[in-house]
């Protein structure tokens, strides 16, 4: 397994578009975590389906990103912090889309398509059906 979905500096690719399948798959799932995080630290007003919006994907991936170099330290900087918190109701305005409010318990299953549907595969991805392994 590569380490491709990483950017080297403990945090994550900031795109996922050029990881290999398994990257891939590691990405959305850090990303699901994060976007669960998220909308429970900051009461985000996330929708069902949000990970079907490239925009969405992005602003969620890059507030994480945010959030994580202040939470591990990285950022020192109250100022900076306050700006992050302030601009969490901009954010907040663009996850809004939709009418259906994100339930992570009901909405998994559609994420997992959606991951498939993306090219992503499992670390432990075999597509051959079972029993036919050594065939």
């Amino acid at each position: 397994m590569s380490d491709e979905w990483t950017d080297g500096k403990g945090g994550w690719s900031i795109d996922w578009h050029g990881l290999d399948p398994a990257s891939r798959w590691l990405w959305f799932e850090q990303l699901w975590v994060d976007a669960c995080a998220l909308r429970q630290r900051y009461l985000l007003p996330l929708r069902s389906g949000w990970w079907e919006s490239a925009v969405v994907v992005e602003a969620l991936q890059a507030l994480a990103a945010w959030v994580a170099d202040y939470d591990s330290g990285e950022l020192d900087d109250p100022a900076g912090k306050l700006a992050l918190l302030f601009e969490l109701d901009r954010i907040g305005e663009l996850l809004r889309d939709g009418s259906d409010p994100f339930q992570p318990e009901r909405d998994r299953d559609g994420f997992v398509a959606f991951m498939f549907a993306a090219g992503c595969e499992p670390p432990d991805f075999d597509p051959r059906p079972p029993g036919t392994e050594g065939a």
